[in-house]
């Protein structure tokens, strides 16, 4: 898809900041004594993130595919399929976890 040429880069550096620093969040969230009942949950979390990561990751090439190729249009299709799945997936994680955090405050 053409676009302006910095767009791209730009969204892969925010996203991959925010990501990165989301990551580290709930990975020290996961290694905390004081929260260890919710350790499933937060690998919970882990998954979802490293699935959202994966369906973005398909989203932004099927967004840099070039329309001149032959088959394009078919291309971008398979790949926005695939990043919907991903999602789907990441956000059944998020679910699973929502469900399994506990719903008394830890002591």
């Amino acid at each position: 898809m053409p676009m302006e040429q910095e767009t791209m880069s730009l969204l892969i550096g925010g996203f991959s900041i925010v990501m990165g620093i989301t990551v580290f969040i709930v990975v020290l969230l996961f290694l905390s004594k004081n929260r260890k009942p919710n350790r499933t949950s937060y690998g919970l979390v882990l998954a979802h993130l490293g699935f959202l990561s994966w369906a973005i990751s398909h989203s932004l090439s099927a967004l840099r595919l070039d329309i001149k190729h032959s088959m394009a249009s078919e291309e971008i299709s398979l790949r926005l399929g695939t990043a919907g799945v991903l999602w789907a997936i990441s956000m059944l994680f998020l679910i699973i976890a929502l469900i399994k955090f506990p719903t008394e405050k830890i002591k």
